[in-house]
């Protein structure tokens, strides 16, 4: 069933929503995702996106929505795709497949750190995360160090998955258009990897140098017990400067 003009759904501003209304960039950004399986995309809204990704083969469908009037119009244009209405940030991930799933969207850019915090704690679940973001965060996502984007999101994700920078989106493709241009990223998950230290204590390590990065890891480590055990050298850096490995030695320094 084709949309009709008159079932347009306006935005809602407390929901962060913009929806996408470019069917060129939706098919690019559907066309990014590798994973072939179960596939969870969240925050529909119209479902511009869903319909190239249910054009796939080899893809599981499923999408979660929180938005009640945006889950009539998926139910009506789409009647056999599965809808969840529930808060992504709330619901339990892992009962929605059997086994892993990648995740993809236009995701709202007032939640984009929670998101990706969410995907951290599921990784397990989540061989791939693709779709699109604020610009600036998808960039600093996939910086490296000695960048002033480079943060705790680069090095916590970067952890874990392979970050990629696809592409960049206008804003005038949205209603209502953003601020801000928009970011397409793809992260692969690392399937050899193990974090071989205390993985809440890493978390921890990472957050505290970047939330004082201004100073120098002799500073904004101080309060661990142990840290003047740390090499010298590399408690005259700052976090920026510094791998993600480099990251896991503090903590199994600290944590000896």
């Amino acid at each position: 069933m084709k949309p009709e003009d008159n079932d347009r759904i306006k935005a809602k501003k407390y929901l962060g929503q913009h929806f996408l209304i470019d069917k060129n960039i939706a098919e690019k950004i559907a066309d990014s995702l590798l994973y072939q399986g179960n596939v969870l995309e969240i925050g529909p809204g119209m479902g511009i996106l869903t319909a190239f990704l249910l054009k796939r083969e080899h893809v599981n469908l499923a999408v979660i929505e929180i938005d009640g009037e945006s889950v009539d119009y998926l139910h009506k244009y789409f009647p056999d795709l599965r809808v969840i209405q529930e808060d992504f940030l709330k619901f339990d991930l892992s009962v929605i497949f059997q086994g892993q799933f990648a995740i993809i969207g236009n995701f709202p850019y007032n939640i984009s750190a929670p998101i990706l915090f969410r995907l951290l704690a599921y990784r397990r679940y989540i061989p791939e995360f693709t779709g699109m973001l604020q610009k600036e965060v998808a960039e600093r996502i996939a910086q490296q160090p000695g960048s002033k984007e480079y943060g705790i999101l680069s090095v916590l994700l970067q952890t874990f998955y392979e970050a990629k920078y696809l592409f960049t989106v206008n804003e005038t493709v949205f209603n209502p258009p953003p601020k801000v241009k928009s970011g397409v990223i793809r992260l692969t998950r690392k399937e050899d990897f193990n974090l071989d230290c205390d993985e809440k204590l890493y978390f921890n390590v990472v957050k505290t140098a970047f939330n004082q990065r201004r100073k120098t890891l002799r500073n904004s480590l101080k309060g661990f017990e142990k840290s003047r055990l740390i090499d010298s050298d590399i408690l005259r850096k700052r976090p920026e400067q510094l791998p993600f490995e480099v990251f896991i030695e503090i903590t199994k320094q600290i944590s000896n």
